[in-house]
């Protein structure tokens, strides 16, 4: 590889889980009245919990999800896209590993790499 850029091209399951954390976060803003209570909404709470589950299952577990998920239980809070905070976490993380991985590829000594 001549260039020492890389580059990252988000799958499939980070663009759904994008998508879907934009969405549940707007829904928590534009329908605020029905969440207003935060843990005391049962609609808020089965909202972030199937966000938590679908985001578990598109991406797998990361503890980015945790907070984001307590922090939705307070009144209020809904106000923060946390959920969309949380996937673009997850992606720049994923990012920083591929990319350490990659140099750390480079750094290996050409006798320990697969023959093509």
């Amino acid at each position: 590889m001549a260039d020492d850029s890389i580059t990252i091209s988000p799958g499939p399951q980070f663009k759904t889980a994008m998508l879907l954390a934009i969405a549940a976060d707007v829904l928590q803003l534009a329908v605020f009245p029905l969440f207003v209570e935060g843990a005391l909404s049962p609609a808020d709470d089965i909202l972030d919990l199937g966000m938590a589950a679908l985001l578990t299952n598109l991406l797998g577990w990361h503890w980015e999800f945790l907070p984001t998920f307590f922090a939705k239980l307070v009144p209020g809070v809904d106000l923060v896209p946390f959920w969309t905070i949380a996937v673009v976490n997850v992606w720049r993380k994923a990012k920083r590993d591929a990319v350490a991985i990659d140099q750390h590829m480079g750094e290996l000594p050409t006798a320990h790499l697969p023959q093509k």
